[in-house]
């Protein structure tokens, strides 16, 4: 039966029926109503909710629950999720399973609370440093928000590794029908590699300190091989009429769904449209978007940032094909019509190259370097 939820009370309740033991976490909007449902609904359970003193205590708390063997999970929204970055880098360092919920704001600094896409270069080039990448997820809807959160410690346990489900503060914000899953069935015995098992287990020790350069760099390798496990395995990508599309719309997250509403105008008007809606962030869907891109004349890119995820399509398609960018920032949301206009404007003109800014948002024409030289 679906119910009518907001966005971050539906993703609070999914992970409590993912099996969540233990939330910490620090206000700041546009999350804080996770945070505060799970408040109430964590205690219900008899499960563990800890308002921690920053987002840097929360991210260290979940790292030390996360040694436990424990479903542990954050969440908070850019500048937080800035601040815990030392501590996502111990996560992947240490190899142990944790879930960390970004629901974006207008940035740098403070910024505003609007709803934004630029955190998507400090959640996928590495959220904290070292060699690694977090798997991230980005849901277009509430109920997708719910089902991926359902699968984000899924993914953390299978590989003992960290998650990120990324949405904004758009996501966080609305109301949407939701038909949530039910409680999932956690297994009962004690992760072999958790810490505190006690009884006639040996200690166990977790840490991401190697003092000796080649077994760090050991652990590295061995980071690597996962990661390559993760990269082949955890592509997660959505298609729309792509099969005719001589322009090709990529878009993420809630963006994602307007640009959906842009390319039926576009097929209304007899533009032949299509919709890459990249789901999994890291690893980036790059082999899934050439075979959508195939056919298309030319891509616009449309992101609320200034061209973050941009830099992962022109890795993916080279200068095989025109790519043009429309981005709003500081929290302005791309409107259907914009996007639209964007299209008509590429129908029109397949070869060019310009750059500029108009009415507030940032748009630009990649091309072969070729066509570069020749529109000069």
């Amino acid at each position: 039966m679906k119910e009518l939820w907001k966005g971050n009370e539906a993703l609070a309740e999914a992970a409590v029926r993912a099996g969540c033991q233990a939330f910490f976490g620090y206000p700041i909007t546009p999350q804080t109503e996770l945070l505060e449902y799970m408040a109430t609904r964590m205690p219900e359970l008899s499960r563990v909710f800890l308002q921690a003193e920053s987002e840097i205590g929360a991210i260290n708390m979940v790292y030390g629950a996360a040694c436990a063997g424990v479903r542990a999970m954050t969440s908070s929204s850019s500048p937080g999720i800035s601040l815990m970055q030392e501590g996502m880098s111990y996560i992947a360092g240490s190899e142990v399973p944790a879930v960390v919920v970004d629901i974006m704001r207008g940035g740098p600094g403070l910024g505003n609370i609007q709803p934004s896409q630029a955190d998507y270069f400090q959640i996928t080039r590495s959220a904290g440093h070292g060699d690694y990448h977090p798997i991230v997820l980005a849901p277009g809807t509430v109920q997708e928000a719910v089902d991926l959160m359902m699968l984000t410690f899924d993914l953390a346990f299978r590989y003992r590794h960290l998650v990120i489900l990324a949405g904004d503060g758009m996501l966080g914000q609305m109301m949407e029908a939701v038909e949530m899953p039910p409680f999932a069935d956690l297994p009962a015995a004690q992760h072999e590699w958790a810490v505190g098992a006690g009884g006639e287990h040996a200690p166990r020790i977790i840490t991401s300190l190697y003092l000796a350069a080649e077994r760090l760099e050991e652990v590295n390798l061995r980071l690597q091989a996962k990661l390559e496990t993760i990269r082949q395995a955890e592509q997660r990508w959505e298609v729309t009429s792509t099969e005719d599309a001589d322009l090709l719309i990529v878009a993420f997250g809630t963006v994602g769904r307007i640009a959906k509403s842009a390319m039926r105008q576009a097929r209304a008007r007899g533009l032949r449209v299509g919709l890459f809606r990249p789901i999994s962030l890291w690893p980036f869907p790059f082999d899934a978007l050439r075979a959508a891109a195939a056919r298309a004349k030319s891509v616009l890119v449309v992101e609320m940032n200034a061209g973050q995820m941009l830099e992962d399509v022109r890795l993916a398609l080279g200068e095989r094909k025109p790519i043009r960018f429309l981005g709003r920032m500081g929290g302005v949301i791309p409107l259907p019509d914009e996007i639209l206009a964007e299209l008509q404007h590429m129908s029109g003109h397949q070869a060019g190259y310009q750059t500029g800014r108009h009415n507030g948002r940032v748009h630009t024409d990649a091309l072969r370097a070729g066509a570069r030289t020749a529109t000069r």
